[in-house]
């Protein structure tokens, strides 16, 4: 994780720390600045679009009281349609989203609600994250920070996928991957570990 500046105006100086920020603690214009340099500053693009909509679904859940949260509710349902329907990317709020994520294609990219996502990690085309078993709906992978997913790999079930995990493109990934690992094929298997 990189460190980021935090300045702090006080009455005689700017103090400047170099203490990592949760994703939490920014704000949610920080976030999609930070999610917009990492698409290469490009607002047009729809994996930048499918992100700041997701982020936006999390900001407004903080709203009170309710009755105000209602109409930016609407507008969240209606921007999650249009990256699902329009651009084929299906990212919920309710996804533990990491900063700095990219999704370099858009088409038939599906993540579970319940997914985890580390830091500054790539999602590309046909990926999908989800549950493994019917019995176990709320089962999803966590991937660490700095996980790269290629084109058309499927990620199933309760899995833990370390930091600085390359995942093959149509990789299927049914079992916790350590730190580090390439893993390729079906079912994936490591294929170089670092």
């Amino acid at each position: 994780m990189m460190p980021n500046r935090i300045e702090t105006k006080t009455t005689e100086a700017v103090e400047v720390t170099t203490e990592p920020v949760a994703p939490t603690d920014l704000g949610l214009w920080s976030q999609i600045a930070e999610d917009w340099i990492a698409h290469g500053r490009d607002w047009t693009l729809p994996g930048f679009r499918a992100v700041a909509v997701q982020r936006f679904g999390v900001w407004r859940m903080g709203i009170r009281p309710k009755l105000w949260r209602a109409p930016v509710s609407l507008l969240y349902r209606m921007l999650y349609r249009k990256v699902r329907n329009g651009y084929g990317i299906e990212l919920p709020y309710t996804v533990n989203l990491g900063r700095r994520v990219v999704i370099e294609h858009q088409g038939a990219i599906v993540v579970h609600g319940y997914c985890t996502i580390g830091d500054d990690c790539i999602l590309r085309q046909g990926v999908t994250l989800g549950n493994r078993h019917l019995a176990r709906p709320l089962d999803a992978p966590v991937l660490g920070d700095r996980v790269n997913v290629g084109a058309g790999a499927k990620l199933f079930g309760a899995i833990q996928v370390g930091d600085d995990v390359q995942v093959g493109a149509n990789a299927v990934v049914l079992h916790d991957v350590p730190a580090g690992a390439t893993v390729a094929g079906v079912p994936a298997k490591i294929v170089k570990l670092r």
